[in-house]
């Protein structure tokens, strides 16, 4: 450690910090702009502009490193001096359009301007001008005046993002920032170039003079997305929620948001929603009030079982429904008499031991592995964010060894890729186990092929380092074969010190396994309840088999079938195999939890009030439940639900344990998983998402 004095404070910081992360530990604000506590220091702005003692000029505070004894002070009138012409120097060719800007309110180059800036200006040439660019449907690039080269969103795309797509052409006064040749910006955590532009270059391009920032209010909630959890700010006017930012949260997304999370929201605003009850009369929909339809559906389901049996009826659940609402479906589904209740809608194989599958690690420890193993992801857009975490470990060093298909781009070095069909990803781990065999002398579970070249490398990074992770992706949780390569990672796993876990295809995979919204004795499991004639009474919760199952031809065939199909959703959707609409809030309009892929249960409440004649869905499935006379549906809150819902040792049930036999022959097909903007109902509606160059391209 070392002592430094600052403004009179005596400060320790760790050796080869700098004088700016000195000032953040004492709590003092020096001025900045090209600084980014996230980002490598660029000291391109120099607005941090600082007194030390014995330096023959004002230093920068980013890029000064500290040395014992030194003694620095902010608030000298050489320091202010010196910031003071900075600013005035940004200012020579800033439009004066503050009035107009998207930024005006939460721009740090208007805040700084108050404090530092003049009153007047000497600078009285013409100001330049930069012709704008298209980028894409998510950034706007129209005021590229307004860049004051501060170069934050270069060095996120190079790294965190892990593509340089924006970086800076020519010199001097003819500087700007660009992409290449016209190309558009197409990383899935583009948004986040928006948050940190200091000025008004860049921004939101959906929520573009939509609304002035001081109209907004702010509110706490979480991602319904893929299973990070990232913690959001969403912004409201008028009960219509007009943007989504980041909430800062070092232990899950740190300040970092995925597009997917930022702009979904459009989505909520979008014509398809649903607002009111329905029912098919006559093959023509109609619209109810929610008396006639919750009767229906009661007496729909009594009839069923009377007349088929309650094996009969069974809930299609999505797991990016809270885990309140998943509780009382998998009630309801019980009390009637069934134990068809399922959330693994894109599995092909449902062998479950009891634990709760999960990520093995904390999702902050994926900064710091040394070795990692990914199997069967495309993780840079099925984890936007576990993806760049695991990206941080690669730029310190860490090797990334890859079993897939086909070679992604994850925008990161991969040490090794043991690149295979599908079918013979079991084989493969087998290959790799008997390489570790070869090594460690323990005999390999099945027999594998340890001279296979890919297989020996693979093992041999699994072999080194001391941090390690084995991570299964959303194809291998979907895989025909799960089970077995659960197991074959488990013995990798133990014999090379290395977590094992599942990355998690959604907001509540871990609350779904946490609240029994699975089959359980004699229960259908998603695969059998989409067979023809499995099912004749059959729930939908929030989701859309023909997008949402392993295959959705075939699922919806098997549910045109059924007698009764009740669809809860937010949106018109299911329309051609439903006999009842019920218009149920999204994560906006409802409070609930999302226990997300490290098993942290986040709560959260409602933003706005829900659209229209749309309901929680919990209140929705407690009532159906006390009209049809059924045990347990007493609750009157939410808390009283969320307290039954979730056990209160929920880390003593997350395992990744599995002991089924491993079946290594190769099984035809390839395992089901959807594009980064078809994961779920929301991202499907994204207007904006829908235009990116990963929509088109189906990645």
């Amino acid at each position: 450690m070392v002592e430094i004095e600052l403004d009179g404070k005596k400060v320790e910081v760790l050796e080869g910090s700098m004088v700016m992360h000195a000032a953040e530990k004492a709590g003092t604000y020096i001025p900045h702009f090209c600084y980014h506590k996230k980002l490598s220091i660029a000291a391109n702005c120099r607005m941090c502009l600082v007194d030390v003692e014995k330096a023959p000029k004002p230093m920068p505070a980013c890029a000064t490193p500290v040395t014992q004894g030194m003694v620095v002070r902010t608030q000298t009138d050489k320091a202010i001096k010196a910031q003071k012409s900075v600013m005035e120097f940004l200012l020579i060719n800033h439009p004066l359009d503050c009035p107009i800007c998207d930024q005006g309110g939460e721009c740090q180059l208007q805040d700084l301007a108050v404090g530092y800036g003049g009153s007047a200006s000497r600078y009285e040439e013409e100001k330049r001008v930069v012709f704008h660019k298209d980028v894409g449907p998510l950034i706007s690039m129209e005021e590229m005046s307004r860049c004051i080269h501060c170069t934050r969103c270069v060095r996120f795309g190079q790294e965190i993002a892990g593509a340089m797509e924006l970086g800076m052409s020519h010199r001097g006064e003819h500087s700007e920032i660009e992409s290449f040749v016209g190309a558009t910006v197409d990383s899935e955590l583009s948004g986040n170039m928006v948050d940190i532009c200091p000025v008004g270059a860049l921004t939101n391009k959906p929520f573009r003079y939509s609304a002035r920032t001081w109209e907004l209010s702010r509110r706490k909630s979480v991602s319904p997305h893929d299973a990070t959890g990232a913690n959001l700010i969403v912004q409201v006017k008028n009960h219509r929620v007009m943007r989504v930012v980041p909430l800062e949260n070092e232990a899950i997304n740190e300040c970092w948001l995925a597009d997917r999370d930022r702009y979904s929201y459009e989505a909520l605003n979008s014509d398809q929603r649903l607002t009111a009850p329905m029912l098919k009369q006559g093959g023509e929909w109609k619209t109810v009030d929610w008396q006639t339809a919750l009767e229906y559906v009661a007496n729909g389901l009594q009839q069923v079982k009377n007349t088929h049996g309650a094996h009969a009826i069974g809930t299609l659940a999505s797991p990016h429904s809270t885990a309140e609402e998943l509780y009382l479906a998998a009630n309801l589904t019980r009390a009637l008499g069934s134990q068809n209740i399922d959330s693994r809608l894109r599995a092909a194989d449902f062998f479950h031991e009891g634990g709760v599958r999960w990520l093995g690690t904390s999702i902050a420890a994926l900064s710091d592995l040394q070795r990692t193993l990914v199997i069967g992801s495309n993780l840079r857009k099925d984890h936007p964010l576990l993806a760049q975490r695991i990206r941080q470990a690669a730029r310190k060093g860490g090797q990334v060894n890859a079993l897939n298909a086909v070679a992604f781009d994850w925008a990161m070095p991969v040490a090794h890729s043991l690149l295979t069909d599908a079918s013979q990803w079991v084989q493969a781990l087998a290959d790799i186990a008997a390489a570790i065999s070869t090594q460690t002398g323990v005999l390999a579970p099945v027999a594998g092929n340890a001279e296979q070249p890919q297989a020996q490398a693979i093992a041999k990074s699994l072999m080194g380092g001391e941090r390690k992770a084995i991570l299964l992706g959303n194809a291998a949780a979907h895989h025909a074969r799960a089970s077995s390569l659960l197991a074959l990672a488990n013995w990798i796993g133990t014999q090379t010190g290395a977590t094992v876990g599942f990355l998690g295809e959604a907001a509540n995979t871990v609350g779904a396994q946490l609240v029994g919204a699975l089959p359980v004795a004699n229960g259908l499991n998603a695969g059998q309840m989409l067979q023809a004639g499995a099912l004749k009474a059959v729930l939908l919760l929030n989701n859309e088999p023909e997008f949402d199952t392993a295959d959705g031809a075939a699922a919806r065939a098997a549910l045109s079938g059924a007698d009764m199909v009740v669809t809860l959703s937010p949106f018109k959707t299911n329309l051609d195999i439903s006999d009842v609409l019920l218009p149920i809030s999204p994560f906006t309009e409802t409070a609930g939890t999302f226990v997300n892929t490290e098993g942290r249960a986040q709560s959260f409440h409602g933003v706005v009030r829900p659209l229209g004649e749309t309901r929680p869905a919990w209140k929705v499935l407690r009532v159906l439940g006390s009209m049809l006379g059924l045990p347990g549906f007493e609750q009157e809150t939410l808390e009283q639900v969320r307290a039954q819902a979730l056990p209160q040792d929920l880390a003593a049930r997350l395992s990744n344990a599995c002991s089924a036999w491993i079946d290594v022959n190769p099984v035809p097909g390839q395992p089901a998983s959807a594009a980064i903007y078809q994961l779920d109902g929301l991202v499907r509606r994204a207007a904006s998402l829908q235009q990116t160059a990963d929509a088109k391209g189906g990645a």
